[in-house]
This record gives C-alpha cells, structure tokens and sequence, in this order.
C-alpha cells in the first residue's frame, strides 16, 4: 500500500468520524453515577464490568492521586477535599454505591500507601465479574511489580492467585505472567482466559478454581516470541507476533474469544483453544498507544455489535460482530460530559446502556444510553 493511499484512507477515516459524531445514536446521562460519600474521589479507572445483574463494578488507582486530590488525608490536611475510595466500586444500576472494598489504604502517620494484602496488585487493571459472583482483577505493574491476576468474592475476600508475586520469565513460562492487562472466565469449562499482556505476548489460560496451567498462545495462534519487533508501520504487513499491550479479551457469544492487540491497531478472533479465526484493522494510521483499547459485546439485536474503546482517538467505535466492519463512532476529546481524555475501557448491560472508563487526566466513568 502507497504513503499516498494511506493518507488518503486517514483523510477518509477523520470525515467519517466527524459524520459517525454527528449522528450518534448514544445519549450520556450526566447524573450517573451518585457523588460518592464520605468525600471520597476516584483516580485513573483501569476497568469496568457489568455483572449478570447489571451493577457495574469499578477498578480504580487510588495510587494515582496527587496530594492536592487527597488533601483531606494528609498530616496536616491541607484542604476540606478529598479521601482515596477503595479500588474496587460496586453501583446498582441507577448510579447508587452498594459497596467499596480493596487497594491500598493512605496511612496519615507515615504519609504512605501502605498494601490492603500483600497479592494485591501494585497498579490496578482489569476488571471481571464471573457468572457465579467471582471478582477477577489484574495488574499493569510497572518494574517490580507482582504480575498476578487475583480472584476474589463479591465482598472481597481473597480466594485465588494466578502468577507469581514479583516474578515473570517471559511470554512461554507456564507458571507466571507478565503485567497482566484483563481477564474473561467460561464458568462451564472452569477456565479463565487472561491477556498478558504488557509484558508478555499472549492470552493465557488456567483452571479458573485451581489457578493450574493449561495452554497459551500468540498473535495468529502462534508461538509467543518476546524478541524485539520494529516500529510499527500502517504501511507494512501486520505483525505476526502480537505488538501490545495485549489489552483485553472478551468471550462472545459464539464461544470465541475477541482479542485487543493494542497497538497493533487490531482485533483479533479465537477460537477457545487458540485457533486463529479472523482479524481486523481498526484506524491503522493511529500510532503511539494505538486504536484498540477494550472490547464489548452489546447483547441487543442478537449481539450483533462490538464496541471499542479508542483512547488515542478518544471515542467509542461500533462494529458488526461477524464481519468486524466499523458501523459508525461516538465521542471526542474533551472533559465535558460525553467527552473522552484516554477512554479506557467499555463495558454493556442487557438494556445496551454503555459504561465507560478513563484513565491519564479523565479519571472518570460514564454511562451512555441509547437514543430512544
């Protein structure tokens, strides 16, 4: 493909953006969720899910706050605002908290964050709500960090760790991860399907009760490779290696696994025991922290849609589910409601309501409903 077709398919892509704006189907209810209580504020949200319920569950980085944000907390306070929430946020439907649990805890004597459990997650991301009331959360740890992907009850108690704290060797070790970035669970086969993810190069799989090792795989069903790969280029073929951050996985309703490759500006389909299926490019002109950040499957007109959350381009695309055609988008840069900073996640109940998350200087979630 020419430089020349290449910018004009980008000239193409930003006018059916701005159209795809203009018309869009979802509306933000700027009054979800309630204020939080006591004075607490969230910081970057790394993940949302919606249960089979339809509350929706929040991961956020109390970490991420700066002193001004928690100044409520310090010793001595310096402002009457505000006090980190607990990482994990459960809201009913209508916006109400039902209940904050997890993450570090702010010590005001030592002016430190001091670790909730020691499996814990140093930099929170990823979040997933099993069909039988199991949290799942994982870790983009930085250096150091304990690349795990842990399990727990409703109320967070813990019950399951998969990795191994402070440890990983690399995207074919069958005993740890690599910065792991989300998670999916099949309850009938009593496996749960983990990106890993920033860095290694693969999904990975486990029992979902005994955290046991059962098979992995890369990019097309391969074998993951961690060698260094070259820039990324619209104009050159896709890699046949995932680029990363392998940001989220996503079982659909055909029992195959829809698959981000962040960077790669690419989705890409399994089936459950890594066979390769399909792909598809989305906005391959994006660079820097690429086009395809999450994946969600909306249940309506017989789950016929995907959206993606964008955070380089800053919207939420659709897309048919079977032929992975862009439909249309909503969403742009911006702080006002229905505005993105770095849309991170997205995620739909059984009325097709759309939730999404920020991280970077949005720190913030939404809800969208569909235009009646």
């Amino acid at each position: 493909m020419s430089r020349k077709l290449v910018q004009s398919l980008f000239v193409l892509l930003v006018l059916q953006s701005a159209l795809a704006q203009s018309q869009s189907a979802y509306q933000v209810d700027a009054d979800w969720p309630a204020m939080l209580p006591d004075s607490q504020i969230i910081g970057q949200v790394a993940g949302i899910a919606v249960d089979d319920n339809d509350s929706v569950w929040v991961l956020h980085r109390p970490k991420s706050l700066s002193n001004d944000e928690k100044g409520l907390v310090l010793n001595p306070p310096i402002s009457l605002c505000c006090k980190p929430a607990p990482s994990v946020l459960h809201f009913s439907a209508n916006g109400e908290l039902l209940d904050a649990w997890g993450g570090p805890s702010w010590d005001q004597t030592s002016q430190q964050w001091l670790q909730s459990e020691s499996d814990w997650p140093m930099t929170e991301h990823g979040i997933f709500v099993d069909s039988e009331g199991f949290v799942w959360i994982g870790g983009n740890q930085d250096e150091g960090g304990q690349h795990i992907v842990v399990k727990y009850s409703a109320e967070g108690r813990h019950l399951l760790t998969i990795g191994m704290p402070g440890e990983t060797a690399g995207s074919n070790d069958t005993a740890r991860l690599g910065r792991p970035s989300d998670i999916a669970v099949d309850i009938s086969a009593r496996e749960v399907f983990i990106a890993d993810g920033y860095g290694n190069r693969r999904i990975a799989v486990f029992n979902s009760d005994s955290g046991d090792y059962k098979r992995h795989w890369g990019a097309y069903g391969n074998r993951p490779d961690d060698s260094l790969l070259p820039a990324y280029s619209a104009l050159d073929a896709p890699s046949q290696q995932f680029r990363g951050p392998v940001h989220a996985v996503v079982i659909g309703p055909d029992d195959r696994l829809y698959v981000a490759d962040r960077t790669g500006n690419r989705i890409q389909v399994f089936e459950k025991d890594g066979t390769f299926v399909k792909e598809a490019l989305l906005a391959p002109m994006t660079l820097g922290n690429g086009a395809v950040w999450d994946i969600a499957i909306s249940p309506l007109e017989d789950f016929r849609w995907l959206f993606i959350a964008d955070g380089t381009n800053r919207k939420i695309w659709r897309l048919d589910r079977e032929s992975l055609e862009v439909k249309d988008s909503f969403g742009q840069g911006g702080r006002q409601a229905g505005q993105f900073d770095w849309v991170h996640n997205v995620a739909v109940d059984s009325q097709g309501n759309l939730y999404t998350s920020e991280v970077n200087n949005g720190r913030r979630i939404q809800k969208f409903s569909p235009a009646r």
